[in-house]
């Protein structure tokens, strides 16, 4: 049996919503051996133009915010509308085996048993934004299998989530109430990202403070920015409880006007494109760095090279001038 046979059924299967072959292909995108490279990217290319698109979720939020909480309330409830969701959450590496430490999927056990679901936790593998290289080819694999809504989380608030908005239509922003130094805290660049911002754990005692919260981070939203792709009233802030459930229809309803809006203006097309086209040029840089570690010659050469710069024989600039013109000719 040729190669392309086995991917050209895993593919059909996919195409059918099979969950254990759509895991199964995650698996293969992960991986980082040369022979399974190979064959996701033959997957990929065969389910190319399926034509089904997911709407792509990006959500982060500081620790103890309560993401997996909310993502499967919010999951849940969407469930319950009759849509199908699949959240690929991204776990911090272990740094001795690299695998995840935080085990999403434990956390969210009533949505990881409903059949409309699908949680894929990943390990980002130390990987720079937090975000698993291959989570846009799981995305795409998602969409394949006939998923409505994809939700990405990611690791925590930082460099990272201008990451996940090159992967995602809409960026949404956790925090918890009475975050006045958490406002301080939250980078500019994600804030400028977020399309919405939810403030949870709006119930209870510290329901008061949610609201005043959400004031606050509307004002600095309207401060911020104005982009072309919002509409009138976005970026916005809202109150949501995971708890009581308090909130998330709403939330939903401001996402798929968004969604919309954004559509019908073509801003999604646009955005999906320069998504592409940004995804090609990491591909490639990726594949770059790939011909550094793996080929034994140029890597003898960057350790003799590396020690040079240690020793003060060279300087970072004229050494990484060498190298590359080692990978031209």
């Amino acid at each position: 049996m040729t190669d392309a046979a086995p991917q050209d059924d895993l593919a059909a299967r996919i195409l059918a919503g099979d969950r254990r072959a759509l895991a199964r292909a995650v698996t293969l995108v992960e991986s980082t051996r040369s022979d399974h490279r190979a064959q996701a990217t033959t997957l990929i290319e065969t389910l190319r133009g399926h034509g089904r698109q997911a709407l792509r979720i990006g959500l982060s939020g500081t620790p103890g915010v309560g993401k997996s909480t909310f993502i499967e309330a919010f999951g849940m409830a969407l469930v319950e509308a009759g849509l199908k969701v699949a959240v690929l959450a991204v776990d911090p590496s272990s740094s001795r085996s690299g695998g995840s430490i935080l085990g999403d999927k434990t956390r969210m056990e009533r949505l990881s048993r409903e059949r409309a679901a699908f949680i894929r936790p990943s390990p980002s593998a130390s990987h720079l934004g937090g975000v698993a290289r291959r989570t846009r080819e799981a995305v795409t694999l998602c969409e394949a299998a006939g998923f409505d809504v994809v939700l990405i989380e990611t690791v925590g608030v930082g460099q990272s989530e201008t990451m996940v908005a090159e992967m995602c239509d809409l960026f949404v922003l956790l925090l918890a109430p009475a975050g006045g130094d958490e406002l301080q805290g939250v980078k500019r660049g994600i804030m400028e990202i977020a399309d919405l911002v939810l403030v949870n754990k709006a119930d209870g005692d510290l329901k008061p403070a949610a609201t005043r919260t959400v004031a606050d981070y509307a004002g600095a939203l309207r401060l911020l920015r104005k982009r072309p792709q919002d509409p009138e009233g976005f970026p916005k802030a809202m109150p949501v409880s995971a708890v009581t459930g308090d909130g998330l229809e709403g939330a939903w309803t401001e996402v798929q006007a968004l969604a919309r809006w954004r559509k019908d203006h073509g801003w999604w097309d646009r955005r999906r494109a320069e998504q592409a086209a940004h995804w090609f040029e990491e591909e490639v840089r990726a594949g770059l760095l790939s011909r550094l570690r793996d080929d034994p010659q140029v890597r003898e050469a960057m350790a003799v090279t590396a020690e040079a710069v240690a020793e003060g024989r060279m300087t970072p600039d004229s050494a990484a001038a060498d190298i590359l013109q080692r990978l031209r000719s």
